[in-house]
């Protein structure tokens, strides 16, 4: 009897032992695949981090690229502008330079043109023969009396000759009638009238003189009668 029990009791512990085994094999089995799915979402979750950090990294690289890009263009802007600043204040000083030159050598041909001009009209000295009768007088006056004596007239013409030109230029051989244009001693008009009496009229008082006496000659006889005509009409 004590046999056939503790065969039983063997067995029931047997069986026993057996399902307690299947019963831990498939729970191990289950907390298995629950360990490997948790592996695989723990993997997922840091490949997941992974790629957020990825495209963060993107995003701050083409920021700064951005940044870089934006400084470059800032850059090259001020580069140009300096250039452009630089260029128009070189072409300010070359025409600033070139419009002095050109003002320069207008000033120098002004002034050549004005040396010319004061040369033609210098009195040209008279070397000729001063009658004693004409030593009362002075300048192109004294010229004038000696010119007129040797034209063939008294010394008693004389005070009418210098009253007429007197009156109509004040014996200066650069008068000139900006309203009429007549020139000179006699106020030829036109002044180059007296070119038939040489080509220096307009400086050299001789000339004026001797055309003036011709003229005189021709129209009134005498310096006299010129004078007198002057006194009823106001010219000659």
């Amino acid at each position: 009897m004590s046999r056939l029990w503790s065969r039983f009791g063997v067995r029931t512990a047997a069986i026993a032992l057996l399902s307690v085994g299947v019963a831990g094999g498939v729970f191990l089995g289950e907390d298995r695949e629950t360990q490997q799915e948790g592996i695989k979402a723990h993997q997922a979750a840091e490949i997941a981090d992974q790629e957020n950090q990825l495209q963060r990294e993107r995003e701050f690289d083409r920021t700064i690229l951005m940044a870089e890009k934006q400084e470059m263009r800032e850059q090259a802007r001020l580069r140009a502008a300096k250039i452009a600043k630089e260029e128009a204040e070189r072409t300010r000083k070359a025409e600033a330079a070139a419009a002095a030159r050109k003002q320069r050598v207008a000033e120098e041909k002004a002034a050549a043109k004005a040396a010319e001009e004061a040369k033609k009209k210098a009195a040209k000295p008279y070397d000729g023969p001063i009658p004693e009768s004409c030593n009362e007088y002075s300048g192109n006056r004294r010229t004038g009396c000696a010119l007129m004596i040797d034209y063939g007239f008294g010394i008693d013409q004389f005070p009418c000759l210098e009253k007429l030109w007197t009156k109509e230029s004040g014996w200066n051989h650069q008068a000139e009638n900006s309203y009429s244009g007549a020139y000179g001693i006699p106020q030829a008009l036109p002044g180059n009238k007296m070119g038939s009496a040489g080509d220096d009229w307009q400086s050299n008082p001789a000339t004026q003189i001797k055309w003036g006496l011709g003229y005189i000659k021709g129209r009134y006889n005498t310096p006299c009668g010129a004078w007198n005509y002057f006194l009823n009409n106001g010219s000659y």
